[in-house]
C-alpha cells in the first residue's frame, strides 16, 4: 500500500537550548483512512513531533515524505495543501464569525493579494456541514463552547482540502459528550479517506477511534502497532509510572478500556 505520509528516523533538538534530543529516531507511516494515535506522558515530545511532521517546526533530522515528496524541499503552501494542522489550545482574541475562521483554511490556495472566491466559501461551508457546525456559521467565535470551537478548528483544517490532518490533543479540556463528538468526527473523516494523526492523553480514545497507536516515552517510540497490542497494562505502566488495568468491556461496547489504580507501579 502506498502511504500518504512516511516519517523515517526523525530526530529534533531545540538549537541552543539543549543537546539532548526532544525525540530520537521516530518512524511511522499513515495511509488513507488510517487514524494514528500518539500516546505518552506530558513533556515527552508529542506536540513537538506533530509540529515537525507539519513542518511548523524546522531543523529536524530525518525524512518526512508527503506522497513520496520530501517536505523539506516543498513550499510551505504546498505542505499546507497536503497536511492540515489543528493545534492545541488555540484561541482567538477577536470575535470573527465561524464562517470567516473556516474560510481562513483556504489561505494555502490563495495568492498574496487575492480574496476568497465563491468556490472557496462553498468549500468552507461544505467543511462546516461535514463536521456538523453549519448552524454556527454566523456566530462569533468568542461565543462558542469548547466543543464547538474545536469543531470550528477542524472545519478550518478540512477547508484546506488536505490528505493528512494532524490534531494535537483534540479532546483536551472537553467534557465526555464533546470528546465523543470529536472522536466521531475524526472517525468519519478517516472513513472518507483522510489520513489522521492525533495525539491524546486518553489511551481509551485509541481503542475507540484509532487503527494504529504508538507510545512516545522519553523521546523514543517504545511501542507501535494496532491498539490492542500497544495499549497493554505493561506498556502503560512503563510509560506513565502507574499501575493500569486494561480490561475487555462488553454488553454491546465490545472493546477494551483502561482503568488506572492508586497503587504504585
Amino acid at each position: 500500500m502506498s502511504h500518504l505520509l512516511t516519517v523515517d528516523n526523525l530526530t529534533f533538538s531545540y538549537p541552543g537550548v539543549t543537546d539532548r534530543p526532544i525525540f530520537h529516531e521516530v518512524s511511522f507511516s499513515v495511509g488513507a483512512s488510517d487514524v494514528f494515535c500518539l500516546l505518552g506522558p506530558n513533556g515527552t515530545g508529542k506536540s513537538t513531533l506533530l509540529k515537525c511532521v507539519c513542518n511548523v517546526l524546522q531543523g529536524w533530522h530525518g525524512t518526512i515524505r508527503l506522497r513520496q515528496r520530501d517536505i523539506s524541499s516543498m513550499r510551505p503552501a504546498d505542505v499546507a495543501k497536503g497536511i492540515a494542522y489543528v493545534p492545541q489550545n488555540q484561541a482567538s482574541a477577536f470575535p470573527f464569525l465561524v464562517q470567516d475562521i473556516v474560510v481562513m483554511g483556504r489561505a494555502p490556495h490563495l495568492t498574496v493579494f487575492s480574496s476568497p472566491s465563491r468556490r472557496d466559501r462553498e468549500i468552507a461551508f461544505t467543511a462546516m456541514a461535514t463536521v456538523g457546525i453549519l448552524h454556527l456559521a454566523e456566530r462569533p467565535c468568542t461565543m462558542l463552547s469548547g466543543g464547538e470551537w474545536q469543531l470550528t478548528l477542524i472545519a478550518r483544517a478540512l477547508a484546506q482540502e488536505p490528505r493528512i490532518m494532524v490534531l494535537d490533543e483534540p479532546t483536551s479540556h472537553l467534557d465526555m459528550g464533546n470528546q465523543v463528538r470529536i472522536l466521531r468526527v475524526i472517525r468519519s473523516l478517516a472513513e472518507q479517506g483522510l489520513g489522521i494523526i492525533m495525539a491524546s492523553h486518553f489511551p481509551d480514545h485509541a481503542f475507540i477511534a484509532a487503527t494504529e497507536a504508538a507510545i512516545l516515552d522519553s523521546g523514543r517510540m517504545i511501542r507501535k502497532g494496532v491498539p490492542d497490542d500497544v495499549i497493554t497494562a505493561e506498556n502503560l505502566g512503563k510509560a506513565y509510572g502507574i499501575e493500569v488495568k486494561v480490561l475487555q468491556v462488553g454488553e454491546g461496547v465490545n472493546r477494551k478500556a483502561c482503568f488506572p489504580t492508586l497503587q504504585n507501579s
